[in-house]
């Protein structure tokens, strides 16, 4: 597979996703994804059933405060979201979806 230069397009998120992978090789930085994505769906769950809206606040901000220390102190780059948000989001719950199911390892 080869690597896909940050000034190139992505006609799709089939197309986005090894590029999104390869972007996420170091095992903390996905770790913090994946300890991040949880946390939201908590924090979601919590603020959904106690009517506690002010949660919903925190979601971005533990969102991508997981994953930015992950992209910028062990990953050392700068995460996708900030050239392809959307496909960037998706790719996060992806890449949850596929360390749940073992596709993606974090060991």
């Amino acid at each position: 597979m080869t690597r896909q230069s940050r000034d190139e397009r992505f006609s799709s998120f089939k197309e986005f996703y090894p590029f999104y992978l390869s972007e996420h090789s170091n095992v903390t930085c996905r770790r913090l994804h994946f300890v991040g994505s949880l946390l939201v769906l908590v924090t979601l769950v919590a603020a959904l059933w106690s009517g506690m809206w002010f949660l919903l606040w925190w979601l971005p901000v533990i969102g991508y405060g997981f994953a930015w220390v992950g992209h910028f102190f062990f990953e050392k780059n700068r995460p996708a979201t900030f050239k392809y948000p959307f496909y960037s989001l998706f790719g996060d719950w992806v890449m949850f979806k596929d360390i749940l199911i073992g596709r993606v390892r974090l060991f």
